[in-house]
């Protein structure tokens, strides 16, 4: 059984200096690849630089609706020379955030939808962080080119917006979000995503799934996403690794 970990941290300062200790710990619990998400020019830095490092680490870069008021050609040059390394395998994460509102709304959307089209012509997929923003973020995508994928990250939404992206070349990943007991909507639509369209992730340091809610999250702890997963649709672990291990790999064209 392996299990792959497709949006993760490991660029975060909590794992600093301890990379290898934690991807010892992600595979003594049969995570066997990570894809560490990029989300400003520090963060794309350096997740490229731990996917040059260890083998079975992937990278994306991109920038976050944090910092889209900061995106310019200059910003845009450099994300298609990183998009084009070896083992830079998506735009991500990009997005829209309307919680935090770190830059102007229509900001974010102008850059959001400028990510995907320089994706598209990279022939590369996008990973997307969307919160509190379902809306304008389906009417961006539906106008999109999502001929090479799209993943909403740590998807937490129920079943209607699960079956309107179902429409779009959209896939679902689930993070510890899943284990939680009052995320009902969640749950629900963890039961129904068809088996070819969902992946699974941490998001780590953040959003740490049952049993370990309340500590720091790390990218092994995707195995708990997986069996949370297989619990709500009633079928083995080995199952939902087998299928989102196949997923993500088809999605980022990894090795």
């Amino acid at each position: 059984m392996q299990i792959i970990d497709n949006h993760t941290h490991l660029n975060d300062e909590p794992f600093r200096g301890k990379e290898q200790y934690y991807l010892e710990r992600a595979k003594a619990l049969n995570v066997t690849k990570v894809i560490c998400a990029g989300q400003d020019p520090e963060f794309n830095d350096r997740a490229v630089d731990l996917a040059q490092r260890f083998d079975n680490v992937y990278a994306m870069v991109g920038y976050c609706p944090d910092v889209a008021k900061d995106y310019d050609q200059k910003a845009e040059d450099k994300l298609i020379e990183q998009l084009q390394m070896p083992k830079v395998v998506a735009m991500g994460e990009i997005g829209l955030d309307y919680y935090w509102d770190e830059s102007p709304r229509d900001k974010q959307r102008e850059v959001f939808a400028r990510q995907i089209e320089v994706a598209h012509d990279l022939k590369m997929p996008v990973d997307i962080h969307t919160r509190d923003a379902f809306d304008d973020c389906y009417k961006i995508l539906k106008d999109s080119n999502l001929e090479y994928g799209a993943i909403l990250h740590s998807f937490n939404g129920g079943i209607d917006w699960l079956n309107k992206f179902l429409d779009l070349n959209v896939y679902f990943s689930y993070s510890g979000v899943v284990s939680f007991t009052k995320a009902t909507e969640v749950h629900e639509s963890a039961k129904a995503v068809p088996m070819d369209r969902f992946m699974v992730e941490t998001d780590a340091p953040y959003l740490t799934p049952k049993p370990y809610r309340g500590r720091q999250n790390e990218t092994g702890y995707v195995r708990y996403v997986a069996q949370a997963i297989a619990d709500l649709k009633e079928i083995s672990l080995e199952k939902v690794a087998d299928a989102t291990y196949a997923n993500t790999v088809r999605v980022y064209g990894l090795k």
